[in-house]
């Protein structure tokens, strides 16, 4: 990982760089396997990082457990799109231990699943799954999607792709009977999942900011773009595959865009190729960033901010023009329990936003 030791030596600790923007990035592991996601119960010191490969591990106090969490390598299947995709811990998870994992299995259908922590050792969970909460097969091994999170209203939320290959050849997206190219949500102690959006195509990496929700999706072959909606846009149509982004796909041209929901950010393939969504920032560490989106594009590495408010983007901030590197293959942010941000490579490498020196 001789880019990320770079890295830190030219952001961290060259005083003659010209640094204007407000953090840095500072280097907290380099030998993961395939990191995908890094995430924290409410008020728990301890930062959980989930692997693709199959594992969940627990850093604590700068240091990571010599025992997973979770394994269950032995139960995925992986990788590329595939493998452990995503992690979240029930709002009470404090008093009542149960966690939920995204992942596909070795039929490379998706599965969400939950767990619980084991009852004598908080830092290990219970090797024996729950329920199924939900079983999709999937068509193709890309587009899986893969996000989970609990929303304000209790609500587990799920994020489908359309079931991949490209251009959406089943028409998932558009067609309210398939569970493929939507975003889910249900009640974890019962009940059936429901549509909260439709016409996504491979929504990765979704937040909630308050009752907003933040939506990364990648595009097909010209545009990447961020939907935001609110708890009270259930049913929205976000329009791929009629749309992508804000252009018409098929039909290429004079596409319907009644009813749809456009997105509120929208950048071509000149400026990367998959959007890797973030977080809003609302960690205390950091002051200038507060109520800033920060996400980045997989494939230029590139660390961009926005600001939302009252249905409009500003301040687009391209931080690698203030002095940020650029990345090789950032797979996700992270997020503490005190709100501070993480960066997760391909190369196993876990970055904290921190701020500059």
């Amino acid at each position: 990982m001789r880019g990320l030791l770079v890295l830190t030596f030219l952001v961290l600790t060259t005083p003659a760089m010209a640094q204007s923007a407000p953090f840095a990035l500072e280097v907290v592991a380099e030998d993961l396997s395939s990191p995908i996601y890094a995430t924290a119960p409410a008020g728990d010191p301890r930062l959980f990082v989930v692997e693709q490969t199959g594992t969940i591990r627990i850093m604590q106090d700068g240091q990571f457990l010599p025992e997973p969490f979770l394994d269950i390598t032995s139960e995925i299947s992986c990788c590329g799109e595939q493998g452990l995709l995503g992690l979240a811990f029930h709002p009470d998870y404090a008093s009542n231990g149960r966690f939920f994992v995204n992942y596909t299995n070795m039929m490379g259908d998706t599965r969400v699943t939950e767990f619980a922590v084991s009852a004598d050792n908080p830092d290990v969970a219970s090797p024996q799954p729950g329920r199924d909460l939900l079983r999709v097969g999937q068509p193709y091994d890309n587009h899986n999607g893969g996000w989970i999170d609990f929303g304000p209203d209790g609500l587990l939320y799920v994020a489908l792709g359309d079931g991949g290959a490209g251009g959406d050849p089943d028409g998932n997206g558009q067609n309210m009977r398939a569970q493929l190219g939507k975003i889910l949500r249900l009640n974890v102690d019962g009940g059936a999942p429901e549509i909260f959006a439709s016409g996504v195509r491979n929504p990765w990496r979704n937040a909630f900011d308050g009752d907003l929700l933040y939506i990364a999706e990648v595009g097909q072959s010209e545009f990447e773009e961020i939907d935001v909606l609110s708890l009270d846009d259930a049913g929205a149509n976000l329009g791929w595959n009629i749309m992508e982004g804000a252009e018409c796909f098929e039909p290429r041209v004079n596409c319907s865009q009644e009813g749809l929901t456009l997105p509120v950010h929208v950048y071509s393939h000149a400026d990367g190729c998959s959007i890797t969504g973030g977080f809003v920032y609302r960690g205390s560490a950091i002051a200038a960033l507060e109520g800033r989106y920060i996400f980045a594009d997989y494939c230029q590495g590139r660390i961009t901010s926005l600001l939302y408010a009252d249905g409009a983007v500003s301040e687009v901030t391209d931080w690698a023009d203030q002095g940020i590197e650029q990345l090789e293959a950032v797979t996700s942010f992270g997020r503490d329990s005190a709100g501070e941000l993480y960066i997760t490579l391909q190369g196993g490498g876990l970055l904290k936003i921190v701020p500059a020196p």
